[in-house]
C-alpha cells in the first residue's frame, strides 16, 4: 500500500463537498492525502455515509482511516447505492484530513475502484432549464457565487459582546447540535445548495419541506399576525403574504439554538428572518432574498440572495438522521 500527502495552494482546485454536518472548517482543505487500501466498513446512514479503509503507515503497520462522505440523498443523486462498496474491496482514495486532531479522520474527495470507476460525493444538478408556472414544486440550490458569498458572511457576522463570548466558548466537538441530529434553522437551512426543497402552495397555508434533516415548515397565509404567546421552536413561527408575485415569509419565535446564527453563534428569542421568493422570468429559478436580524447576538443585520433551480425530475429522499452515526464524527475517543 502507498500513502501520499501533498498540499494545494488554491482551494478551488479541489471542491470540498458542502457539508452542514461536520463543518468544513474541521478539515484541512489545503492538504490532500492519497492512498490505496481495503474497505473494511461501509455505513449507509445519515447524516453521513462512512467508509473505513485499512492501509499501512510509513512503517508498514496497518492503520484505518475513517472517511466521511455526503448524506445518502446527495450520494444517490450522484449514482451511489447502499451496495456501491463491499468489504475487502481494494480502493484508492483522495481525502482532506481533519485538522487539529490525532485521528485518521477525513472527508472524501474521490474514490477509485479496481475497475477504474471514480466516485465522488458530488450530487446531480437539474437537467437544463425547465419552466415552472408558480413557486410550487421541487427546487435545488444553485450553489452559485452569490450563495457562497452569502454563506461566507453568515459564517462571519459582526457580533454583539454576548455573541462573541458565545462563539469564543463554543466547542465544535462537544457542543455541535448536529451530533444530536438537531437540524439547522433558517437561513442556514435554505442556503444548503446540495439539498432539495419542496414548496406546496395553499390558500391559507404554505408548506415548505427541506430534504436536509427532513425539516417541514408551515407558513400561515390567512392574514394572522405573529402571536405573542406561542411556544418557540427550532424553525420558528412563520406567517406569509403575497406582494404581487413575490411570496414573503416572516419568521419569529425561534427557540434557542447554539448554532442558529452560524458556527458557534446562537440564536434566540430576538431572531427575525424574512424570506422573499420570486419566480424568475424564464420560470427556471426562484430568486430568494433573505434578511436576518438578532439583536441579542448579531451586531448588524444581514441580507443576501440565493437562487433555487427548478428540478421537477428530482425527488426528495428521506433523511432519517441516525444519532449514533451523527455523533460519530464528533467523538474524539
Amino acid at each position: 500500500m502507498r500513502s501520499v500527502v501533498f498540499s494545494i495552494s488554491l482551494l478551488g482546485i479541489l471542491a470540498l463537498p458542502a457539508s452542514g454536518h461536520h463543518s468544513e472548517a474541521a478539515f484541512d482543505t489545503d492538504t490532500v492525502v492519497a492512498f490505496e487500501g481495503t474497505v473494511v466498513e461501509y455505513v449507509w446512514r445519515n447524516p453521513h455515509v462512512y467508509i473505513v479503509v485499512e492501509t499501512n503507515d510509513s512503517t508498514g503497520e496497518p492503520i484505518q482511516w475513517q472517511i466521511e462522505t455526503s448524506s445518502t440523498p446527495i450520494l444517490m443523486r450522484g449514482g451511489w447505492t447502499q451496495d456501491s462498496l463491499h468489504g475487502d474491496e481494494k480502493v484508492a482514495v483522495r481525502v482532506h484530513p481533519e485538522r487539529d486532531t490525532n485521528r485518521n479522520y477525513a472527508i472524501l474527495l474521490t474514490l477509485e475502484r479496481n475497475d477504474g470507476t471514480v466516485m465522488s460525493a458530488a450530487s446531480a444538478d437539474p437537467r437544463g432549464i425547465v419552466s415552472a408556472s408558480s413557486l410550487s414544486g421541487v427546487w435545488k440550490g444553485s450553489g452559485g457565487q452569490t450563495e457562497a458569498e452569502f454563506r461566507l458572511r453568515l459564517a462571519n457576522p459582526a457580533l454583539t459582546e454576548k455573541g462573541a463570548a458565545a462563539k469564543e466558548s463554543y466547542d465544535f466537538y462537544a457542543d455541535n447540535p448536529v451530533a444530536r441530529c438537531i437540524a439547522h434553522t433558517s437561513p442556514w437551512l435554505i442556503t444548503t445548495g446540495l439539498y432539495l426543497n419542496e414548496i406546496e402552495l395553499g390558500d391559507d397555508v404554505i408548506v415548505m419541506r427541506s430534504e436536509f434533516f427532513d425539516v417541514e415548515r408551515t407558513v400561515f397565509m390567512d392574514g394572522r399576525r405573529h402571536p405573542d404567546n406561542v411556544e418557540r421552536t427550532s424553525q420558528g413561527y412563520s406567517i406569509g403574504w403575497w406582494e404581487d408575485d413575490t411570496l414573503v415569509v416572516d419568521t419569529r419565535q425561534f427557540a434557542d439554538h447554539p448554532t442558529g446564527n452560524g458556527p458557534g453563534v446562537p440564536s434566540g428569542a430576538q431572531k427575525h428572518v424574512i424570506e422573499r421568493y420570486t419566480l424568475s422570468g424564464d420560470g427556471g429559478r426562484i430568486i430568494l432574498d433573505i434578511f436576518l436580524e438578532d439583536s441579542e447576538y448579531l451586531a448588524e443585520s444581514l441580507a443576501g440572495r440565493v437562487e433555487w433551480l427548478y428540478a421537477p425530475e428530482l425527488q426528495l429522499y428521506g433523511y432519517n438522521c441516525d444519532p449514533e452515526i451523527s455523533s460519530r464524527g464528533f467523538s474524539l475517543d
